[in-house]
């Protein structure tokens, strides 16, 4: 049995006579002139919002993803140290050191937690106690998933492995055939009571947990291109979920909400972006690809809001809260945006290293990682 969850770069490889190549968001979308990002609007703030607390990790060279869950945030940093950060205060509760730089993670249930080092070992702690390490035979950029006493891994080539979150015993394999070419930036992998939900390409599949089964899948998104570049369209993270529905990013191609309780699509909107949605009863929020922000209504799809203020500050994932939208941007400020027209209400600045993570929120907490490896735990009052 899986348990009821709440869920959570760009580079493919295709095939070479055996060989791999890899292509970077930077490869596809370099210029020779960098473009610069939109200046700074000025604001009239409407919003109370200050800094509750802060910590550190190492630097974040590599797609953090930060995991909520019960009373703490899971956290990691290039140097391979994983620590629980108590959200009330910023107490670490616990440290672990895998000892090697990562380059996925972290994923947690509270009590196991889940990375993968850049020597591509898959290692599992209970608290600060290394349980196992499982060598993986492909790369992985997408935090593993920690539920059911279980660990789920997204591999960079599609694969979805199971192991046993005890003892790391593989329990199965998913292997499925897709298209050669596959997107190098962290994937979607979350579950809906006792289904798993894995990015697949431009669909979002739903698979029995316990045996690696198909049971449905839903597209997020049709790519047309000329070539195996233009069709790139696998689905990026952060997943936004509200109740049965779970939202999605198909890179530089859509946006979709899914029904997980039948396994169907809801509504898809053609727009490019890099980057995973924000979700909540009322609002999906997403940028493009010139960081322009728009807003749809979660059940209809219906556009509610655009926000152009923010072109080219190479926005994170946005996150939605109750009093706000809350975005970051690559100088480090963290921009609140108003849910009913996405005004820009607030605005607190962190460090120049920009915004290494999409904002997690835990209670009254939102969390705030930057790539200089400094925590900013956030308050809306």
């Amino acid at each position: 049995m899986i348990a009821r969850f709440n869920s959570r770069v760009l580079v493919r490889t295709l095939a070479l006579g055996g060989m791999a190549m890899a292509l970077s968001a930077c490869s596809l979308f370099s210029s020779s002139k960098e473009i610069k990002p939109a200046p700074l609007e000025t604001i009239t703030p409407s919003l109370q919002a200050r800094v509750a607390w802060e910590a550190r990790v190492d630097s974040v060279k590599f797609p953090l993803s930060i995991t909520a869950v019960n009373d703490r945030f899971v956290v990691g940093g290039s140097d391979g140290v994983i620590s629980a950060l108590s959200a009330k205060d910023g107490t670490t509760l616990w440290r672990a050191e895998i000892g090697k730089g990562l380059s996925a993670g972290v994923g947690s249930d509270g009590r196991f937690a889940a990375a993968v080092t850049r020597e591509n070992e898959l290692v599992v702690t209970e608290g600060d106690k290394i349980l196992w390490r499982k060598a993986l035979t492909t790369p992985v950029v997408t935090a593993p998933f920690v539920a059911g006493e279980r660990v789920f891994v997204l591999t960079l080539d599609r694969a979805v492995l199971a192991f046993d979150a005890a003892d790391g015993r593989r329990l199965w394999e998913l292997r499925r055939p897709g298209e050669p070419l596959t997107l190098q930036q962290a994937g979607v992998i979350g579950a809906y009571q006792n289904t798993l939900l894995v990015g697949q390409g431009a669909r979002l599949a739903g698979i029995d947990p316990n045996r690696g089964l198909l049971m449905w899948e839903a597209t997020v998104s049709n790519p047309r291109g000329t070539n195996e570049v233009e069709r790139l369209a696998d689905l990026v993270a952060p997943m936004g979920r509200d109740k049965d529905v779970f939202c999605a990013r198909a890179f530089q191609s859509a946006v979709a909400c899914i029904n997980a309780d039948r396994g169907n699509s809801i509504w898809s909107r053609n727009v490019g972006g890099t980057q995973g949605v924000g979700t909540d009863a009322t609002l999906v929020v997403g940028g493009d690809a010139s960081d322009r922000l728009t807003a749809w209504a979660t059940r209809t799809g219906d556009v509610v809001w655009t926000a152009d203020q923010f072109q080219n500050r190479k926005l994170s994932a946005p996150l939605v809260t109750d009093k706000s939208v809350i975005v970051g941007d690559s100088e480090g400020y963290v921009h609140f945006l108003s849910r009913d027209k996405g005004q820009t209400i607030q605005r607190l600045s962190t460090d120049s290293s920009g915004i290494a993570a999409a904002p997690v929120q835990l209670g009254d907490t939102v969390l705030i990682a930057t790539r200089g490896g400094r925590l900013f735990a956030l308050r809306q009052d």
